[in-house]
């Protein structure tokens, strides 16, 4: 069996899941859909409740993204998918979906570099979310929207690039800067 027909397999073993255990469609939509936006919540809170590390961690987090997608975007030109809805037949699709490059994830790139940004600063919160990056990379598959290599693929670009992230943010003398006003202007609102 070549690669793209084990590709193919895992996505038809997971998508067809959603077949055999349709009470737990809503939740993978949902992750599939949704969770990214309350990801973008915990950082906004992370960075106006927290600490400067927290800050520094959002900072690594935002590096993260913008390397890991600028990966996806140049892997997506090297090697081109469609969607598994649009090139399988039988596909259980759960949410609507353009037709287009599905190669790499873009939300498990979005999920896995920042969470596991988190992860490499904060272990037991991040242990919560990458269990929650996994989910929503599973998810993609559940619905019909990404192959297992697709996220795969986004998992790894995430991976990488906040390991980058965490080697070379806090090196520069801007973030740190911007991380330390943030943090005095948040302790001259308390006195």
């Amino acid at each position: 069996m070549n690669f793209t027909d084990s590709n193919v397999a895992m996505f038809r073993f997971i998508n067809d899941l959603s077949k055999q255990h349709e009470y737990l469609n809503p939740i993978f939509e949902f992750l599939a859909e949704y969770m990214v936006y309350f990801l973008g919540v915990a950082l906004l809170l992370s960075w106006f409740t927290g600490t400067n590390k927290n800050r520094i961690m959002v900072m690594n987090a935002a590096f993260a993204l913008v390397i890991a997608e600028i990966g996806g975007k140049i892997a997506g030109m090297f090697y081109s998918n469609y969607q598994p809805f649009a090139e399988l037949k039988n596909v259980n699709l759960l949410i609507e979906k353009g037709v287009n490059n599905s190669f790499p994830s873009d939300h498990t790139i979005i999920f896995f570099s920042i969470c596991f940004s988190f992860w490499l600063m904060r272990k037991k919160e991040g242990s919560l979310l990458l269990i929650l990056a996994v989910l929503v990379a599973l998810s993609r598959i559940w619905v019909g929207v990404h192959y297992p290599a697709d996220v795969a693929a986004g998992a790894l670009l995430g991976i990488l690039s906040a390991l980058l992230a965490y080697r070379v943010v806090p090196r520069f003398s801007f973030i740190k800067r911007l991380t330390m006003a943030a943090t005095e202007k948040d302790r001259s609102k308390t006195f």
